[in-house]
């Protein structure tokens, strides 16, 4: 597909809480390796954050959303997935503390995947290790310098510890997932997506990732340098606040093993065998090349792209979704109706995932008032039937049912 369809390359989804003292430096740093959006999901955080992101909010770099209440992470990447699958080409699911490094400092983040993913055609996301800095000895918090001035000591490259009460290990054998967002179902992990049927993550050497980790750990092209404990009196701020997938807790419960954050895991994994400055140079190396993409320039290249991907005439599925969603981004109603066309003329030799972005996508087309929406509704029904005769044959009694909901629902309304 054609990738100036987008209006972004690579954008980044988060999950905050209170990362005042973080979260400009870690923009800051992301733009200059390439990521063009940043959806931040402000979970409760009682600092000035806002303050801090409002010039990159103003400047079209950054939405934010307001996100309250405990277990939010998952929950936020979800309505990510649904809300932006089909603006962004890549979306990478990282946190405030975890910051993507290619290893080549001529490539973008993007440039990057793409030189990786292009020998792995059928991935649908790119399982990234990460490598896990120390403290550097640092007891007091020092918000006069940045995170990656500070810290430039790590463990080594494999080191891999057990987690407590878990069965799957940590350390640097954990990852994070840059992915393909019209391939996700939905994330139940903050590591790592559940795919649509027959998509999946890989390795940076084409392994294939289905859970949290990856092993061995893969490091030679791509990183996500993770500063998990920072100095110690930052660590214990952290234990207070708690995780975005589980809430916090009070000392004395964080110190008896409630949350995995606790002053047990800092002595863990406080390492500094090995001194790292890469960023830093992968830093100032991008910083001489740096520029953002204006939005007239946007959306010109899109509205080129459309022209240029209608006059071919071929239309996967997700194509025809991507150029229907574009249309509708740029507000060109006569492109929008011959997208409708091409999704309709896209049918042909489904796979199950393009039945389930076909649907999931439904609500979205369902409501727009061009004459080619009857026939998308009626094609919907007899895609739905179809797909639950197969799922009797497959006895998937739970995909049965739902289906079997959807189709009274279109046939009501």
């Amino acid at each position: 597909m054609d990738k100036n369809l987008f209006m972004y390359d690579l954008a980044v989804v988060a999950i905050l809480k209170n990362e005042g003292h973080y979260i400009k430096e870690w923009l800051d740093y992301h733009l200059l390796a390439g990521v063009d959006h940043f959806y931040l999901y402000n979970n409760d955080s009682s600092d000035n954050y806002n303050d801090i992101i409002a010039p990159y909010v103003e400047a079209g770099l950054v939405t934010t959303k307001f996100f309250p209440g405990g277990s939010a992470q998952y929950a936020a990447y979800n309505f990510a997935v649904l809300d932006y699958r089909f603006h962004c080409r890549y979306i990478a699911f990282i946190d405030l503390d975890e910051f993507l490094l290619p290893k080549n400092t001529t490539f973008s983040i993007s440039a990057t995947l793409d030189k990786i993913l292009k020998n792995f055609p059928e991935a649908s996301g790119l399982a990234i290790n990460w490598q896990l800095f120390g403290s550097n000895g640092e007891e007091k918090a020092d918000y006069s310098r940045g995170v990656l001035e500070r810290f430039t000591r790590r463990a080594p490259v494999d080191w891999i510890v057990p987690i407590p009460h878990r069965t799957i290990p940590g350390g640097n054998a954990q990852v994070k997932t840059v992915a393909n967002p019209r391939r996700i179902y939905f994330f139940g992990s903050s590591h790592f997506p559940i795919y649509y049927e027959g998509n999946y993550s890989v390795n940076e050497v084409g392994g294939v990732v289905s859970s949290y980790y990856n092993k061995p750990v893969t490091v030679e092209k791509i990183v996500i340098n993770h500063y998990n404990v920072k100095s110690r009196e930052e660590h214990f701020r952290k234990v207070i606040k708690g995780r975005a997938d589980k809430g916090g807790v009070s000392q004395e419960l964080a110190d008896k093993g409630e949350n995995c954050i606790n002053s047990s895991w800092f002595d863990m994994y406080d390492r500094n065998e090995v001194f790292d400055d890469g960023i830093l140079k992968y830093r100032a190396a991008r910083a001489n090349n740096f520029s953002i993409e204006r939005d007239e320039q946007r959306f010109k290249r899109m509205i080129d792209a459309l022209i240029k991907t209608f006059e071919a005439q071929k239309f996967s599925l997700e194509t025809a979704l991507t150029c229907r969603a574009a249309s509708n981004l740029l507000q060109e109603k006569f492109l929008e109706e011959a997208s409708l066309g091409a999704i309709l003329n896209s049918f042909d030799d489904l796979k199950l995932s393009d039945v389930r972005l076909f649907l999931s996508e439904l609500p979205n087309l369902l409501v727009l008032s061009y004459p080619a929406v009857k026939e998308l509704r009626s094609v919907a029904l007899e895609i739905i039937s179809q797909t639950m005769d197969f799922m009797r044959e497959k006895e998937a009694w739970k995909d049965f049912s739902d289906l079997e909901h959807l189709r009274r629902l279109l046939k009501i309304f």
